[in-house]
């Protein structure tokens, strides 16, 4: 079992993907509560270059009421994380977590349906980049 999914997509700059990926997630109920630009701070804190790399905390705030209600450690593995990574020359790979992989290791069965369902929710962001 893979831990994520991920599509390939051509762009002139990371931002045109960015645009286009929050508004995939808008549509599925998701908005963004965290970034981190990893080339900015590998930069910053190592001074190692590094291509265009942004991790997104998307956030679905019903799911993660579901969730937290059925298990309230659930939050360490929150948000689901989003990465638009530069590939190559106007080539971004734009990944998102699989929460039912990543939740597997939770041993409530109350969890799964609500993991799963997420999934499908970024599988189908995915396919409208």
């Amino acid at each position: 079992m893979t831990y994520y999914n991920s599509k390939t997509v051509k762009a002139e700059h990371i931002n045109e993907v960015r645009t286009q990926v929050e508004a995939a997630l808008k549509e599925e109920g998701f908005g963004i509560l965290t970034e981190i630009d990893i080339q900015a701070t590998m930069k910053k804190k190592l001074d190692k270059a590094y291509p265009p790399y942004l991790i997104l905390g998307a956030c679905n705030p019903i799911f993660a009421d579901k969730v937290l209600q059925a298990e309230p450690h659930i939050g360490v593995l929150l948000p689901c994380n989003v990465i638009i990574r530069e590939t190559g020359s106007k080539q971004y790979e734009v990944s998102a977590m699989d929460p039912a992989a990543a939740m597997s290791a939770v041993e409530n069965e109350n969890i799964e349906p609500l993991a799963s369902e997420v999934g499908e929710m970024l599988t189908r962001m995915l396919s409208k980049l």
